[in-house]
C-alpha cells in the first residue's frame, strides 16, 4: 500500500478574532496563511490550494479546523489519489457515521447535494462535505471564481472537467461551540443556490439558454399558429390582435435568448483556452 512519506501543515486563518495563529504555531504547524480581514470560505479555499501547490504539494487534505471530523481518517481520503484511483476524493458523512446533525442542516445538506448532482450531471451523497483530498493535478485546474463557497463549484468544475471523483465513507461528530461560518440554514441556501447556478451557467451556457429560449419561442410560435388560423378562417386579426402581439414579442425574446446561449458558447470556448494556458503555466511553476 502506498502512502505519504512527507507530510506538511498548513492552516489558513481567515482574519479570526480568537488565537487561531498562536494555537497553530504551538502545535507545530508548518506553515500558517492570514487574511488580515474576513475575504470568505471560497476564497480562503482557493488561497489555500494556491499555497499547498506552492509548498510542492503532490496531495492536498482539506479539514474543516472545527473538530467534527476525525484527522485519523486522513490517509482514508488519500489512498485512491496517490494509488491514482481518482483525482477528487470525498469525506461523506452520510455514508459513514453522524453523530450528531440538526434536522434543519441535515435536510439543507442533503437538498443542496441533490441540486448539486443534478448541476454537476453526477451523483454524490455529500457534496456539502468540508473533508476532501487533492491531487496535484486536480489542484492546478481548479479555479475558483466565486467569493462564498467552494463545496459545489469544485465538483460541478471537476466534472465537466473530467476529473475523476470518488466518496469514501467518514465519521461526523459533534461539534464543540456554535458555528459562524454562515448566520442560518436559509442564508446560506440562498447565496450557495446562486453560486451553484453561475457555476452551471459559466460551464453549460448553450445548454440552458437554448432550452429557455426554445420554450419562450414555443409557446410565441403557439400563440401566432392560433392567430394565423382564426385569419385564414375568418380574414380578420383585430379580435387576436393582443394574442398576436404577445406571440411577435415572445418569437424575438426566445431568438434573442437563444442567440444568448450561442454568444455564451463562444465566450465559453475562449475561457477553455483561457484555463488550459493557466493551467500550464502552474504546471510549469512547480
Amino acid at each position: 500500500m502506498k502512502s505519504c512519506d512527507d507530510v506538511k501543515i498548513l492552516v489558513l486563518d481567515d482574519g479570526s478574532m480568537d488565537k487561531t495563529v498562536q494555537v497553530a504555531k504551538e502545535a507545530g504547524a508548518d506553515k500558517i496563511l492570514s487574511h488580515v480581514h474576513n475575504l470568505g470560505l471560497a476564497i480562503t479555499f482557493r488561497d489555500a490550494l494556491d499555497e499547498a501547490l506552492d509548498m510542492g504539494a503532490d496531495v492536498i487534505v482539506n479539514i474543516d479546523a472545527d473538530g467534527q471530523y476525525d484527522p485519523s481518517e486522513i490517509s482514508k481520503l488519500v489512498q485512491p489519489v496517490v494509488n491514482n484511483d481518482a483525482d477528487i476524493v470525498l469525506g461523506s458523512r452520510f455514508d459513514g457515521y453522524i453523530e450528531e446533525m440538526p434536522l434543519s442542516k441535515k435536510l439543507g445538506n442533503k437538498v443542496a447535494t441533490k441540486f448539486a448532482s443534478r448541476a454537476a450531471g453526477k451523483h454524490f451523497s455529500d457534496a456539502q462535505t468540508g473533508f476532501r483530498a487533492f491531487s496535484k493535478d486536480a489542484a492546478m485546474r481548479l479555479n475558483i471564481m466565486g467569493d462564498f463557497t467552494y463545496t459545489q463549484e469544485t465538483l460541478v468544475q471537476a466534472v465537466n472537467k473530467n476529473l475523476r471523483i470518488c466518496e469514501v465513507p467518514v465519521n461526523f461528530y459533534k461539534r464543540d461551540g456554535e458555528s459562524r461560518l454562515f448566520p442560518s440554514v436559509w442564508s446560506y441556501a440562498k447565496r450557495g443556490g446562486s453560486t451553484l447556478i453561475r457555476s452551471y451557467l459559466y460551464h453549460k451556457p448553450l445548454k440552458t439558454f437554448l432550452l429557455i429560449g426554445s420554450l419562450v419561442f414555443a409557446v410565441g410560435f403557439i400563440l401566432g399558429l392560433r392567430v394565423l388560423i382564426h385569419y385564414l378562417t375568418t380574414s380578420m386579426v383585430t379580435p387576436l390582435l393582443p394574442t398576436s402581439v404577445l406571440s411577435v414579442l415572445l418569437l424575438i425574446v426566445g431568438f434573442q435568448v437563444i442567440i444568448l446561449g450561442l454568444i455564451g458558447d463562444l465566450i465559453r470556448r475562449n475561457q477553455n483556452v483561457q484555463e488550459e494556458i493557466l493551467y500550464r503555466l502552474k504546471k510549469n511553476r512547480q
